[in-house]
């Protein structure tokens, strides 16, 4: 099975990442840093707008300080920012935009390449858009919904890497796994996750969006790679709440 959806979106954000990232250099820092504080409200608004979807804040509640103590003893932060490390010595050494966005904790003072990575991944596979067009072009074969969804990574893609450098490249490789395994495992998703998990996980991504756009505006640097867990644990506590409700 050839998930056609995850190709044409992992292709959009290639392309709109690259193009970005050569125009991003020739921005001056001001223009920069003022397309990042919008880029930070929209991720805000877009994380508020998807956090209304869940039914009970209680799960979502749950999800984050379990998938918060989870990430913490599992320290996906930093594993993460030393991915990004691993990344900038490969492809060169390129440097990312010296704008302070980077979690507090991470490793050689980190730079933006990480945080760039970990925010394009997440806007790019938080959403029923991802989750439901995965899995109807795995089980019907229609990209339809991928293919808008595509669209809009892309100009995303763009804007982003404008003003955050290489790393939102590098989103294309979690757009690649995750949409492409939920295609693959298209009929498998469909039965096992319900419409009340897939509102309750793209709530809980929402509230994981919010960190990054306090972040992005230089609020608060929260350290969200860390709460990554909470996602795959909220089909859980619905499940379990299902389970003794009877």
């Amino acid at each position: 099975m050839i998930a056609t959806g995850t190709v044409i979106n992992v292709v959009t954000v290639l392309l709109g990442g690259t193009l970005g990232t050569v125009l991003g250099n020739r921005l001056p820092e001001r223009i920069r840093e003022t397309i990042m504080h919008g880029l930070g409200l929209l991720t805000m608004v877009i994380g508020f707008q998807l956090s209304l979807e869940t039914a009970n804040i209680l799960i979502v509640l749950g999800s984050l300080l379990l998938g918060g103590l989870l990430g913490e003893l599992l320290r996906i932060e930093r594993a993460i920012d030393q991915v990004g490390h691993w990344l900038e010595r490969r492809t060169g050494g390129a440097e990312s935009p010296e704008l302070d966005t980077a979690p507090a904790d991470s490793p050689s003072g980190s730079t933006t390449f990480s945080y760039a990575f970990l925010t394009a991944s997440l806007v790019f596979c938080v959403g029923p858009m991802t989750i439901l067009g995965s899995i109807q072009d795995g089980l019907t074969g229609d990209y339809t919904l991928l293919a808008v969804k595509s669209t809009m990574d892309g100009f995303a893609s763009l804007a982003f890497a404008s003003t955050m450098g290489p790393g939102v490249i590098f989103s294309a490789l979690t757009v690649l796994v995750y949409q492409g395994a939920l295609t693959l495992g298209a009929g498998w998703a469909d039965a096992v996750l319900t419409d009340p998990m897939v509102a309750e996980m793209t709530a809980t991504g929402g509230v994981l969006m919010l960190a990054l756009g306090l972040g992005l505006l230089q609020i608060k640097k929260i350290r969200a790679g860390n709460l990554l867990p909470a996602i795959g644990i909220a089909p859980i506590i619905v499940a379990v709440v299902g389970w003794i409700s009877g």
